[in-house]
């Protein structure tokens, strides 16, 4: 419990203190383009404790959610498959890294050209973008199982199913999950910049018109929920993969407990 509790305070004692010294230091500005916090908080609870929630705030994380869920399908589906077929492997790498490497957001018109401006093709944007991560994780993780495991799993005519789920994707789970990561970043980015391109509603529609009002504070109250939200989905991914690796030895808490 309180190893626990020095864990939270030894992550949160510098955010706590760039807020109390972003407090006081900016109590005085009369910057137009950088209020005080005081204002910039009132703006957050005016726009996010309220009917903004709702309009903005679910629409954004819908589409995350549906976005990132449809990569992770995709991604992991076709990283497994290509890794049974080398050759098929072989011949998709070329086009696998040359999509890759194309930006999601440079790709945002033709992907609403072709799934719509609305939600499916917000959604769309964001597996796009989050895709190849987890594709090309899933891809090298399983080519980067020792060969040996597969040759005594047919030797003991192990089926495909079961070769998949208690050896392939197990062994490939810790490079898995750091592709999944990688995807998230990636996933707010897209999320936010589609909704700054042609939606109608979202926290990155929110930004982008509070910024052409002149709407300061709004705008960085959204660019605040920004960073919030995103260090809120990389802490409750932590958690996951830390459950998703459960078998693997926590070398660190060996050591914080051999310290204690």
């Amino acid at each position: 419990m309180m190893s626990g509790i020095r864990l939270l305070a030894w992550e949160l004692w510098l955010p706590i203190l760039i807020v109390v010294v972003w407090y006081f230091g900016s109590a005085s500005s009369k910057s137009p383009y950088f209020p005080p916090l005081s204002r910039i908080w009132k703006a957050f609870v005016d726009n996010w404790f309220g009917a903004g929630f709702a309009r903005d705030v679910v629409p954004s994380l819908t589409n995350l959610g549906f976005g990132l869920a449809v990569a992770l399908v995709l991604g992991i589906g076709t990283g497994l498959l290509l890794a049974l077929f080398p050759l098929a492997a072989d011949v998709a790498d070329p086009f696998l890294q040359f999509f890759r490497a194309i930006p999601a957001l440079a790709v945002l018109p033709a992907l609403f050209i072709v799934f719509g401006t609305g939600s499916s093709g917000n959604v769309a944007a964001i597996a796009f973008g989050a895709v190849w991560p987890i594709l090309l994780n899933t891809l090298d993780g399983i080519r980067s199982i020792d060969p040996s495991i597969r040759l005594v799993a047919r030797s003991y005519r192990i089926r495909t199913p079961l070769l998949v789920t208690q050896v392939l994707l197990p062994g490939a789970m810790p490079q898995i999950t750091v592709g999944i990561r990688t995807s998230l970043a990636i996933g707010v980015v897209i999320m936010v910049g589609s909704e700054m391109y042609v939606s109608t509603a979202g926290i990155g529609h929110f930004v982008i018109v509070a910024q052409q009002t002149f709407a300061i504070a709004d705008m960085w109250s959204g660019i605040l929920l920004l960073g919030i939200i995103g260090y809120v989905l990389n802490v409750g991914y932590g958690v996951i993969e830390r459950w998703l690796l459960r078998w693997q030895p926590r070398t660190h808490g060996a050591l914080a407990v051999k310290g204690n």
